[in-house]
């Protein structure tokens, strides 16, 4: 069929899998019970929620790049392993929270954390994965997520049924333990050389690579396509259509499937920079014929309503599919092999930063504007996709510039 194979080959391909599915079961505990247990036990409004939350983000945001140069200079492997021990030391210290400024204690060197172990293991795919697989990994890799994080929400759905303090905490002592559990998985791989330190020049050399700021601010624009799923589109559903409202699981549930069976054939092609650059632009017109489906459903009724629904999340998860697997291809593909690291946290810094403005921007065209409101984010989302491919090429040329002009130095002497 093409799909998510069940079991990778032995080796860190298989490593990485289990870990990633041990913790994202985890994930989907907390992401299901975050914001009861913050406003309903906590005792936070959901304005400090959201405010609270905010500024976790933007510390995950701005310490993406250091952390993941420190992940190049330790070595990724006790990177990711330290990362994830201290993730969930923090995550069992969240039972004690009882304010908006113990939560941010709590949450803030988390996100320092989490954003260490991202890096980190993007540097163990780049650094013990065979270049042609690496995009393979990723891919199989974001299907295993999909899964942790459905079995995880599966399960916390209990606890939010039961809806006690009891209950929540429970959840959060069990997404400690897979932190911890994670981490002791990935004892299991071989560890990486670490980079060594330049001796001379800046330390932080990917926030200096302007070609590759380029593709990031892009790629963070198309990232907003997240928005668009998780915020704006059950908010149209409820208040613009006359679809059920279990219409809303319908669609995510038509995302996740989607993801979990189709990622990995997504991502043939996209192991080379110019199949990676072609699957961002192809993302950007898929993502142009959901915005124009979806307010279509504003003016149908019954059946019809739910068909063009379901058409436009079909075009909304293929172009995510493609988003995905062209993002990783390039951020691979245009980093030095000694910084790997640098290099996937500053990557992760465009898609924070597209799933930051999201809720404001997508929500604001497609509630407020209705139609052309849809039909301007579409263009938008094709526009900044056909951008990808030039980008890329001028980011290739900028770095066989900079790897000849020692030569040609040399060369002189």
């Amino acid at each position: 069929m093409g799909g998510m194979p069940l079991l990778p080959e032995p080796g860190p391909i298989r490593t990485l899998a289990v870990a990633t599915l041990v913790n994202t079961v985890g994930s989907g505990l907390w992401m299901v019970s975050s914001a009861l247990f913050l406003t309903r036990s906590v005792g936070l409004s959901v304005a400090q929620t959201g405010l609270a939350l905010t500024l976790v983000a933007l510390v995950s945001l701005v310490s993406s790049t250091p952390v993941g140069y420190l992940a190049d200079r330790l070595g990724p492997r006790g990177a990711a392993i330290g990362g994830l021990v201290a993730l969930g030391l923090c995550e069992a210290a969240m039972v004690e929270v009882r304010s908006m400024a113990g939560f941010l204690l709590v949450a803030a060197p988390m996100a320092v954390f989490d954003a260490a172990q991202r890096a980190a293991r993007g540097a163990i795919i780049g650094g013990g994965v065979p270049p042609d697989r690496r995009v393979y990994t990723r891919a199989y890799l974001r299907s295993v997520t999909n899964v942790g994080i459905t079995v995880g929400a599966a399960v916390g759905g209990i606890g939010l049924t039961v809806d006690t303090r009891t209950a929540y905490v429970c959840l959060i002592l069990a997404d400690a333990a897979t932190y911890l559990l994670a981490a002791g998985v990935l004892t299991r791989l071989a560890p990486l050389a670490r980079s060594p330190r330049a001796a001379s020049g800046p330390r932080l050399i990917a926030l200096r690579d302007r070609p590759f700021l380029a593709f990031v601010v892009l790629d963070g624009l198309l990232a907003t396509n997240f928005g668009l799923l998780e915020v704006a589109l059950p908010l149209w559903i409820a208040e613009r259509t006359d679809a059920p409202r279990w219409m809303i699981s319908v669609v995510f549930a038509v995302n996740t499937v989607t993801v979990v069976l189709f990622q990995v054939r997504a991502a043939r092609g996209t192991d080379s920079l110019a199949g990676a650059a072609r699957a961002s632009r192809r993302a950007g017109f898929g993502l142009l014929a959901a915005c124009l489906i979806f307010p279509l459903t504003a003016g149908t009724h019954d059946a019809l309503t739910i068909v063009l629904l379901i058409a436009a999340a079909l075009a909304q998860v293929t172009a995510e599919l493609w988003y995905s697997a062209g993002g990783w291809g390039i951020s691979f593909g245009l980093a030095p092999d000694h910084a790997h690291g640098q290099y996937q946290g500053t990557y992760a810094m465009g898609h924070q930063f597209g799933q930051m403005i999201a809720p404001v921007a997508v929500t604001a065209l497609t509630l407020g504007w209705g139609a052309p409101g849809w039909v301007l984010l579409g263009t938008a989302f094709a526009v900044v996709g056909c951008l990808v491919p030039p980008v890329v090429r001028r980011a290739v040329t900028h770095r066989t510039r900079a790897s000849e002009a020692p030569d040609a130095v040399n060369a002189s002497r």
